[in-house]
């Protein structure tokens, strides 16, 4: 029995690490499909939103060609969910291109890990950021690195963090970009600043789904195994697999969000 159980819990962890530094890259890859197709929509009817939004709106594209990054999309926000769906953007600073200091955030080793290559960015490389006021060209200028963010004086700013490693990240890194020319007419109102938004924060939100998520699995495993003693094992477990393989997801998403989210 102890046996067993060391074998069941070690391929549990196992499939953890596949999903969370494999197909949780699918998961972030089908909902960027997603928002791309909704934001690009309210792009063309001028609907995309220029100020504070829900959480996980879709806010603004995102190029980086110097690390291979193209059409990302923002979202609102920087909770450990927030970031599972691609790049997000701190509440409580600036939309991109608007006056002052904006700030966004990704993930460098899960989920797509969007921001994985950022320490590779050098003085003098472009970012471009488009939303609902337009396109607007940051040029990289300053780094900076745990309690130690960058330090710039310039009025119209772009700062991207992400963890310090692709693996366990201990703290953020930090990359500060100037706007090229003027900032749009917005309005500059920010969100509110939560504990969730900073940045190693760890989702706390998850916890009751996650909860609810392992309850079902084991109600499941209960009911597959009660089923395959009392009628023919082949069609019970054949019936039961798509199920369990979706709470099993379900679980794994949610403690997954539950690690720090630059992670």
């Amino acid at each position: 029995m102890v046996s067993m159980s060391a074998s069941l819990l070690a391929m549990f962890l196992l499939g953890w690490v596949v999903y969370a530094f494999g197909l949780s890259g699918l998961q972030e890859q089908h909902s960027q499909a997603d928002l791309y197709r909704a934001l690009a929509g309210e792009l063309g009817q001028a609907t995309a939103p220029v100020g504070p939004a829900a959480d996980g709106t879709p806010l603004a594209i995102l190029d980086i060609p110097a690390i291979g990054l193209h059409q990302a999309v923002v979202v609102e926000g920087t909770t450990g969910a927030d970031l599972a769906r691609g790049p997000g953007h701190l509440r409580y600073t600036v939309l991109p291109g608007q006056p002052g200091v904006s700030a966004l955030m990704a993930r460098r080793g899960m989920f797509g890990a969007p921001f994985a290559s950022l320490p590779k960015l050098r003085v003098g490389d472009k970012i471009t950021v488009t939303t609902g006021e337009g396109t607007f060209t940051y040029t990289v200028n300053a780094f900076g690195e745990g309690s130690k963010p960058v330090a710039d004086s310039f009025p119209n700013r772009l700062v991207l963090a992400t963890g310090d490693s692709t693996w366990i990240p201990t703290h953020a890194i930090y990359v500060g970009a100037r706007l090229d020319g003027r900032p749009a007419d917005g309005s500059g109102q920010r969100g509110t600043k939560t504990d969730l938004d900073k940045t190693m924060a760890s989702d706390t939100d998850a916890w009751p789904a996650l909860q609810l998520w392992a309850l079902a699995l084991a109600l499941a495993v209960a009911a597959t195994v009660a089923l395959a003693a009392a009628w023919n094992r082949r069609a019970v477990y054949q019936s039961m697999a798509p199920v369990l393989a979706a709470l099993l997801w379900c679980v794994y998403e949610n403690a997954t969000v539950l690690l720090p989210n630059l992670y």
